[in-house]
């Protein structure tokens, strides 16, 4: 195959050899990019995708890094943008870049000092990104043009905080020949695990290092303080649907036996409303009072939705027990337990943390349950310990590598 011009696909100067892989798949993003465009123009009038959807696939305010030659973050969402920040302040006056998948996780970037975008879609990114000197990807945002393209352009490309989960590994071994390719673009790979380090093996990544999980170098604090309640109070933290009923249910069984309050803090904020109405239903049928947190936030009701973003952590912090969401759901994968542990609630959570199973292995005194036992594991919390974190983790390693990119791997 003849080369290519790279400003035509990789805007750069230079020649290089488009590799028959890379134009398939590139042709292969177009074609579903045209197929899915009318369900992603129907999409982006939802809420939940109003921002991230124009600016992903259409590059709708989402335009170009100013400036290039700097370090490139990329996250999913929220709990990734938030991991973040310890790094970033040990890279104060870097030229910091960050892009995300999630309205949530734009939302938390944007409270760095760094330029934030949107990650366009598969197609658009050689024609959107610029060279920088550094590419550092979260966790397990595996794409394939993003890292070829980077690659092609000169930057180095770190994987930071990489995991593989136990569910998920079966699948990325059926296509192990597609990950060698993309991983080969990879110069390190900081993984969460041994178990992680061997499934990137697996798959053909080289120069692998295990620091642990860098979610607990994040430093965690509330923003605001609220009264406590005089009585026993219950968060259901991160809920995702299905889960609120069934922590309801099991707090009108708790009520029988303690004068308790719960408060109820849904995942997404574009479902407040839809748990407001199914708390309601619960209230009125078990005359109960109930407040949303916007109106009031002196936590006088039985029940209380949050509906504002960004008071969890403040919520743990007069909380007694915690009922983790994001884990009574098989396709979910938990939330982070660091939080809760850190202000000493007991936790709750369900058996499907596979994607927060590292982070649970340092947080002690935890009830893992099924969501028909949480009544249950609300009773047992009478007799155990508040759930406590016995782990830190060392950045320098990784600040190292970013800072002095000539150190020997």
């Amino acid at each position: 195959m003849s080369t290519l011009r790279t400003y035509s696909l990789y805007g750069s100067s230079r020649r290089i050899g488009l590799k028959p892989f890379t134009l398939l798949y590139f042709i292969i993003s177009v074609v579903l990019y045209l197929v899915a465009l009318p369900l992603l123009v129907y999409l982006s009038f939802k809420q939940k995708y109003k921002e991230s959807i124009p600016a992903r696939f259409f590059l709708f305010n989402n335009p170009r890094f100013k400036g290039s030659g700097g370090i490139w973050f990329h996250v999913c969402s929220l709990g990734e943008a938030r991991a973040l920040k310890p790094i970033l302040e040990l890279l104060k006056g870097c030229d910091i870049k960050i892009t995300t998948i999630t309205h949530t996780g734009q939302a938390e970037a944007r409270r760095y000092d760094a330029e934030v975008r949107y990650l366009p879609y598969e197609m658009l990114v050689p024609f959107w990104a610029k060279r920088e000197e550094f590419l550092i990807v979260l966790e397990a945002e595996f794409w394939y043009m993003l890292f070829t393209v980077l690659r092609a352009k000169g930057a180095r490309i770190i994987l930071l905080n990489a995991r593989i989960s136990e569910r998920s590994v079966k699948k990325y071994l059926q296509f192990a020949w597609f990950y060698k390719k993309i991983l080969s673009h990879v110069e390190i790979v900081y993984a969460q695990s041994d178990a992680d380090k061997n499934r990137f093996l697996a798959l053909g990544a080289k120069n692998i290092e295990v620091i642990g999980n860098i979610k607990l170098a994040g430093k965690i604090t509330q923003t605001k303080e609220y009264k406590k309640p005089n009585v026993e109070l219950i968060v259901a933290g991160s809920t995702h649907e299905g889960e609120e009923e069934s922590v309801l249910k099991s707090f009108v069984e708790y009520r029988k036996q303690s004068d308790a309050k719960l408060a109820v803090v849904p995942r997404h904020p574009e479902r407040f409303e839809a748990v407001f109405l199914l708390m309601k239903s619960y209230a009125d049928k078990n005359l109960f009072t109930l407040s949303r947190f916007s109106q009031d936030k002196e936590f006088k009701a039985d029940m209380i939705l949050v509906d504002a973003m960004g008071e969890l952590n403040n919520i743990y912090a007069i909380s007694d027990i915690a009922i983790l969401g994001g884990a009574f759901r098989e396709d979910v994968g938990g939330h982070n337990p660091l939080e809760p542990a850190h202000f000493g609630c007991k936790i709750i959570t369900g058996k499907h943390f596979f994607h927060q199973k590292e982070l649970f292995k340092y947080v002690h005194h935890v009830q893992y349950v099924e969501s028909d036992e949480i009544h249950k594991a609300l009773m047992t919390c009478r007799d155990l310990p508040p759930s406590v974190v016995e782990e830190k983790i060392n950045l320098e390693p990784v600040i190292e590598r970013i800072k002095n990119p000539n150190l020997p791997l």
